[in-house]
């Protein structure tokens, strides 16, 4: 790794991801307090952490970039403009001139077809991202081209929506641009760089990760020879902080400029305290509890839906989630192409007659037990709390265990869990992104390791199901994709593997010191902000 700056390094030292310094954060720096636990690697191949993927965005750009004040919309990245074919199979990116990384050495078409097609040959779960539109390890040589210094080239085997693919696969981390000649050297037994990448990362972008210590925070450093308008602050550094209380004391104190995993108390206090600014924007991330269809309770459809008449849509909307999130149970996020309104988008209520009624008809007139597993977020207790409350109203005993989110992660995408309670977010406005990813299932063997498809990790398939996906995906008249959107919404509120609760808010609590604080649901503009 890049050695840090004197300054840097004498923060770490003196113990800033540790402890209080009780003085003001450096002029020329952002400091954060986030819980941060969840970062288990940054090679783009595999990053499916939210926090990770934040990070990641800061540090490495992409080919192309959402629109901070639409977020619908594409503008240039890496790419200074693209040329799409009139049968749209075919889009031609033009990159940006001087690009180049950390090294000062030169960072071609070349270095980012390879990128591209590294994530697709190492099959992890990020490959999705570029599989699920025509790609594959025996074609992608052929599909994703340089054919010079300049000029990168997707060939598509099918007239998918252009707007959604660049969405997809240009706004996302696997079309960054990472140092081949330096990864691969790096290479062991033929994988592509991936151990490497594990903790560290080699592409261009505005930052560098210059420390990652596992349980104390980040470090980011502005990139020299950066091709684009360099950060207004020279650093970033991030301090891993679980606790809720905490992050509000030392943003209070002027040790951290901003943190981010607030309570909804913390940040009324806050708000009503007004020296310092509370921001909140509605991001594309749901909260939901998870049923594993390979428990022979949880693989009935009448089971999954009684759970949904076990939750307290308003009461937690009121008591628990004011500042964090708001009421949904529609796999398709507010803002998205194609996602149903507020109303029909959140048909449920607490009913435990209802629910009662469901379980008899499914064969537990008198209950069950199962377990939910959950992580640290500061929702996540309250909520599995109040629902195993209700449950026990109904005759169904629920074993509440938290654990770190690191651990939630893993046990999931290991189908080792009964129920569990998390959020996904997608990385699309359109209904597609998380029709993709909760509702299809390419492959539901254990085999298949489809880790980064909810719907694997809670074993559920229905092949009519995919076959609606993929139909709305290639119906090339907007106003019937909506439609079949809107269907297939309805239908899995009622049968789906997960009962979704809350579309959530990105919230930070912002020291008065911090300007220009840049954000929308998708992305997170670290390089915009100064002090």
């Amino acid at each position: 790794m890049n050695k840090l700056k004197p300054i840097a390094a004498s923060l770490l030292l003196t113990g800033l991801f540790s402890a209080a310094s009780q003085a003001a954060t450096p002029p020329d720096s952002l400091v954060m307090a986030w819980n941060i636990d969840a970062i288990s690697t940054w090679d783009p191949a595999q990053i499916g952490e939210v926090v990770t993927n934040e990070i990641y965005t800061n540090t490495c750009d992409t080919l192309v970039d959402f629109a901070e004040k639409d977020e619908k919309q594409v503008v240039p990245g890496l790419a200074k403009s693209w040329d799409v074919s009139a049968d749209r199979k075919q889009i031609t990116f033009h990159l940006q001139p001087n690009l180049k990384f950390s090294d000062g050495s030169p960072a071609t078409a070349g270095d980012l077809a390879w990128s591209l097609q590294r994530v697709v040959k190492l099959g992890y779960g990020n490959a999705a991202a570029i599989k699920e539109y025509g790609f594959t390890k025996e074609n992608v040589d052929q599909t994703v081209t340089a054919p010079d210094d300049h000029t990168l080239v997707l060939t598509f085997d099918k007239a998918y929506p252009t707007n959604l693919v660049l969405q997809a696969i240009a706004a996302n981390n696997v079309s960054s641009l990472i140092n081949r000649k330096l990864v691969e050297k790096e290479a062991v037994d033929g994988d592509f760089g991936h151990k490497y990448l594990s903790t560290r990362t080699a592409c261009v972008g505005p930052y560098q990760l210059v420390r990652w210590n596992a349980g104390e925070g980040v470090v980011l450093q502005a990139t020299p020879n950066y091709w684009g308008t360099p950060p207004k602050l020279q650093r970033v550094l991030i301090r891993h902080v679980v606790e809720t209380g905490t992050q509000r004391l030392l943003l209070t104190q002027g040790d951290v400029d901003i943190a981010r995993d607030l309570s909804a108390d913390d940040l009324k206090t806050l708000d009503e305290g007004g020296k310092v600014k509370v921001e909140k924007v509605l991001k594309p991330q749901l909260f939901f509890w998870t049923f594993n269809n390979e428990d022979p309770i949880f693989k009935n459809e009448k089971v999954r839906l009684a759970m949904r008449y076990l939750i307290d849509y308003d009461g937690l909307a009121r008591n628990v989630m004011p500042y964090l999130g708001v009421p949904r149970a529609s796999f398709a996020q507010l803002g998205a192409f194609g996602a149903l309104d507020e109303k029909e988008g959140q048909p449920f209520k607490l009913d435990l007659a209802k629910a009662k009624q469901l379980l008899t008809e499914a064969g537990y007139p008198n209950g069950f037990t199962s377990s939910v597993i959950f992580g640290t977020l500061p929702h996540s207790a309250p909520i599995a709390q109040s629902i195993q409350q209700n449950a026990a109203k109904v005759g169904v005993k629920l074993t509440l265990e938290r654990m770190a989110n690191a651990q939630l992660f893993s046990r999931a995408r290991g189908r080792e869990f009964q129920s569990a309670m998390m959020a996904w977010q997608t990385s699309v406005p359109d209904a597609y992104g998380n029709a993709s990813r909760l509702v299809f299932n390419p492959d539901n063997s254990k085999e298949a390791r489809a880790t980064q498809y909810p719907s694997w990790r809670a074993a559920y398939y229905d092949e009519q199901l995919n076959k609606q996906v993929e139909a709305a995906l290639l119906e090339p008249d907007d106003t019937k994709r909506i439609a079949m959107y809107a269907d297939l919404q309805r239908e899995v509120m009622q049968k789906g593997p997960m009962a979704i609760m809350f579309q959530m808010y990105n919230t930070a609590g912002i020291s008065p010191a911090v300007k220009s604080w840049s954000w929308n649901g998708f992305r997170v503009w670290y390089n915009n902000a100064s002090k």
